[in-house]
């Protein structure tokens, strides 16, 4: 684990932007290869898309974890608001703003959102994947002490081990990566199946909800339960979980009585 892969004068170059940043590149690039298979034309606005949804998602991210997460010191340091490689981007934050982003986007250019969202989803969850090899390269995100031998002890520089010192600690951010390698995995394999116009998008949601909702019981930082009951980012699962779910249901019923079609597309 190196966070720092070298130096530029005094300013370090960090594997964590490094790698967030090829996360972004390959996710767009995927994006693309799935535009241009899907026929419409849509790849062409993919690069654009790529730059918005990308900064916008590293805002939202950041922003989410300053506001929800980390306010109390924040608000007494305004002037490290942007100094994510001290930790604290929230991935629920940069999913929902890049997502709201890519929406306005594609309204503005007369685009079908909904299809494009089902047709780029396997990207957005690719991203994340790649990210959380970020996270680990960075020391964040980590996991809980797992009280035996087993797990991840991090170099002293990392938050990991401000937090925690030199015990070994689940792999969380590990986990959470190989599970949207997963769901990436199917929903490829739902784009080979007849489905209704959104449905797609719906099932990344979904998929996502569940395996965050029961990785945070493994995560180490910010286990301050809300109302008594879960974390924040289980609270975010479940409610995302929920309007996903209902989406899934109710779209086939929606474009039947809009239409008089079922929608459906393969």
């Amino acid at each position: 684990m190196h966070q720092y892969l070298f130096y530029m004068g005094d300013f370090p170059i960090r594997s964590y932007g490094l790698v967030l940043s090829l996360s972004i590149i390959l996710a767009t690039g995927v994006a693309y290869f799935l535009a241009k298979a899907d026929g419409r034309g849509y790849e062409k606005h993919i690069v654009d898309l790529g730059i918005y949804c990308g900064a916008a998602g590293l805002l939202g991210a950041r922003l989410w974890d300053v506001f929800f997460f980390d306010w109390d010191y924040y608000g007494n340091h305004l002037t490290e608001l942007l100094n994510v490689w001290q930790g604290g981007m929230a991935i629920q934050g940069g999913v929902l703003l890049g997502v709201l982003t890519g929406v306005w986007y594609s309204q503005r250019h007369h685009l079908d959102t909904i299809h494009f969202l089902d047709v780029t989803c396997p990207a957005i969850v690719l991203g994340q994947a790649l990210g959380r090899c970020a996270n680990l390269l960075n020391g964040d995100a980590f996991g809980a002490p797992t009280g035996t031998s087993y797990g991840i002890v991090y170099p002293d520089t990392t938050l990991a081990h401000m937090t925690y010192g030199s015990q070994p600690l689940w792999p969380a951010e590990i986990w959470e990566g190989q599970l949207d390698m997963v769901i990436f995995a199917i929903l490829l394999l739902y784009r080979s199946f007849p489905h209704i116009k959104g449905q797609a998008f719906a099932l990344y949601v979904m998929l996502y909800s569940v395996a965050r909702f029961f990785l945070e019981y493994l995560r180490g930082d910010y286990t301050a339960p809300v109302l008594g009951l879960f974390h924040s980012a289980q609270m975010t699962s479940i409610a995302m979980f929920t309007l996903a779910l209902a989406a899934y249901l109710l779209l086939p019923l929606w474009y039947r009585r809009k239409s008089g079609k079922n929608g459906v597309q393969s």
